[in-house]
């Protein structure tokens, strides 16, 4: 008899059906709830599907190639060979990782640079530039204002508070750090939302987006992205050969003016004592011709070095294939009215049912809480 009384009731299927025909009640009879909250978020899908800004988005698609090899093969090696220069410990490195790429563009130079970038607007009898555009014409529209003044409204009350901080509006100090001012910093916090970079590791070509109020302006922006991109990409790979090949120039000048010097003291000496054999002249003969043949030595050398260099650098500068090139694109990226219609609608019907159900519990705790 104890174990009877400690087996759990059990429900029966008909209790189960009489729950589920309650919550179904309690839902239609809370109805005018679900449909209103419905239609205040259509309301307001409306108002955010009609007044958000268009945005129209340019592309490209950039394939790096480098030599990775660790030695310049084919004609190219056998030329060289031919005129006497070794270039068996030559060779790219293999170039910079596409994975890096979001970091170059993300960084404050590459940024500062774009922010110059000359552009088309429908209105502007001339093009402007990023930064002028986004400071002194564009205009945030209804949804930017309500946002500054809501969400924003702290950091604006904060701002007029504290003032203006005193900057040189200098990007680099004596000591070469970087130094940006508050307004620079958030023309570039909008320029990094409005492009975006992505690296395929499988194939390693890149995609580069750009995202604007205006197409023109959009192709315009991604074109100067993508040859920005390319020129720092080159000017990192082949910045050591380059400083070996200045190196090796400034060296090659300098013997080069000493050859010239020797070889012209030697032919004045000889012009001079054409007919004198004297043992002091056949040594100072001597002395100029062993001068001008180390210059010559020294200078020769270094002019094989000197072209060496100058393949050296040639083949570790990348090259860019265009899988995708730049096209001012026709149709908008944003925004998707339907889909913002729909998901508000959906938001509101879910807000709905969930004020009925959660009313209702509520009203059942307040009862049993009055009733105990």
């Amino acid at each position: 008899m104890e174990n009877n009384q400690n087996i759990p009731p059990q429900h029966s299927p008909e209790e189960d059906e009489i729950d589920l025909i309650a919550l179904a009640k309690t839902l239609w009879n809370g109805r005018r709830t679900v449909i209103k909250f419905t239609l205040v978020f259509i309301a307001i899908g409306l108002f955010v599907a009609i007044f958000t800004p268009k945005e129209y988005t340019a592309s490209t698609m950039l394939l790096p190639q480098t030599n990775k090899s660790s030695k310049l093969g084919g004609s190219l090696g056998g030329l060289a060979a031919m005129a006497g220069i070794d270039l068996g410990s030559s060779g790219g490195d293999g170039g910079i990782s596409p994975l890096l790429y979001p970091e170059i563009l993300n960084s404050i130079p590459f940024q500062l640079e774009l922010l110059q970038t000359p552009l088309n607007f429908k209105g502007q009898n001339a093009p402007v530039t990023y930064a002028k555009y986004y400071t002194d014409i564009a205009s945030p529209g209804l949804l930017g204002y309500i946002k500054k003044f809501t969400i924003g409204l702290p950091g604006t009350i904060l701002s007029a508070i504290k003032g203006k901080p005193t900057d040189n509006g200098e990007l680099t100090t004596d000591n070469g750090i970087l130094s940006i001012t508050p307004e620079e910093q958030e023309l570039i916090e909008g320029l990094t939302s409005q492009i975006n970079i992505e690296a395929n590791k499988k194939d390693g070509y890149i995609t580069l987006n750009t995202n604007m109020p205006e197409a023109l302006a959009a192709a315009q922006l991604a074109n100067k992205a993508q040859q920005l991109l390319q020129s720092y990409i080159i000017k990192f790979k082949i910045q050591k050969a380059t400083e070996q090949l200045q190196f090796i120039e400034d060296r090659y000048t300098e013997k080069h003016n000493v050859f010239k010097a020797s070889q012209q003291k030697l032919a004045n000496f000889r012009d001079r004592n054409q007919n004198v054999t004297t043992a002091i002249a056949q040594t100072e003969l001597q002395s100029l011709e062993s001068e001008y043949d180390l210059a010559y030595s020294v200078y020769s050398e270094l002019a094989k070095q000197l072209e060496t260099q100058q393949i050296q650098v040639k083949e570790d500068t990348p090259v860019f294939t265009i899988l995708k090139p730049v096209s001012v694109p026709m149709l908008k990226s944003k925004p998707n009215r339907p889909m913002i219609l729909f998901i508000w609608t959906f938001l509101g019907a879910i807000a709905g049912v969930g004020m009925v159900f959660g009313r209702d519990y509520l009203g059942t705790i307040k009862e049993k809480w009055v009733n105990s």
